[in-house]
């Protein structure tokens, strides 16, 4: 149960993150963000990352093997990490039309899901 836990507040965790990296860049296509200046993005990606931390934090905690959970902090690293690039490929692919996946991007996912084989294996 604490890894289904773990990885769900990871997932929402890095939804929040990825809008406050890359959501932005889409920020001027909006009416009401269309003139504000670098600051004023600055801040709302912060208010942004705010949320990620909400989630990242207990998330950790709840999965890391030292508090009761069921995973070492590189696993936790790992997990973190494809979770990363899966939301950030299906943000970039939903609200970034002009982005291609290529072969070369899949082999390097699939090289991100044998890492993850790797580090879990005993």
């Amino acid at each position: 149960m604490k890894a289904f836990a773990t990885i769900g507040l990871l997932i929402a965790s890095n939804i929040f993150m990825t809008l406050a990296w890359y959501g932005h860049l889409k920020f001027k296509e909006l009416k009401w963000f269309e003139n504000l200046g670098l600051i004023a993005i600055i801040l709302i990606s912060w208010g942004l990352a705010l949320f990620e931390y909400f989630f990242q934090v207990p998330a950790n905690r709840i999965g890391f093997r030292d508090n009761g959970g069921p995973f070492t902090l590189v696993q936790l690293k790992v997990i973190q990490e494809v979770i990363t690039l899966v939301i950030f490929t299906i943000f970039s692919l939903l609200f970034f039309k002009n982005e291609v996946l290529r072969w070369n991007h899949a082999v390097g996912f699939i090289f991100l899901v044998l890492a993850v084989y790797f580090i879990f294996k005993k």
